[in-house]
């Protein structure tokens, strides 16, 4: 009877751990942001920093979203997985009187790749394309998508000249 008790107990043990399954967490996967670098207009191998950098991410009648910055050379900033465009305002202060603004407008397709269980779907970014709108003092000389697919945010995607 001890035997048949001790026998049952193994065999419990063994059904109740063999209906578990490995926890899913997702450590890897997430959607690639766009990596921006500026470059001075005048040596363009050089990179620039941007004086009192602010960049405004704009939304479709909802105001904006706002992502301060200070003097960079480089911005990494997210693209919309619900439509196929972003725009971008990016404030550019030298003075209390100089204030330049201009408009940038992100046009890609959208990718959606299944990771896991756990991660779900992420977004790559396919066929980017860029265009500036300028106020009245261009501050943004030219702009260069240098690599129009976005699986990663490991190097830069686009070259902003100024």
């Amino acid at each position: 009877m001890n035997k048949l008790k001790i026998l049952f107990i193994i065999a419990l043990g063994i059904l109740s751990f063999s209906a578990c399954e490995k926890d899913d967490i997702c450590t890897d996967a997430d959607t690639p942001q766009l990596v921006i670098r500026f470059y001075d207009a005048l040596n363009p191998t050089e990179f620039k920093d941007v004086q009192n950098l602010i960049v405004w991410g704009i939304l479709e009648n909802e105001g904006k979203d706002t992502i301060d910055n200070i003097a960079l050379d480089s911005i990494v900033l997210p693209l919309r997985v619900d439509a196929s465009s972003t725009t971008f305002a990016l404030s550019r202060q030298l003075s209390i009187d100089d204030i330049n603004i201009d408009t940038l407008t992100f046009s890609y397709d959208i990718k959606e790749i299944y990771e896991s269980r756990a991660c779900g779907y992420i977004a790559n970014f396919e066929n980017l394309t860029a265009t500036v709108k300028q106020d009245d003092s261009v501050w943004i000389e030219t702009i260069d998508v240098d690599n129009a697919l976005i699986e990663n945010t490991a190097s830069a995607h686009v070259k902003i000249f100024h």
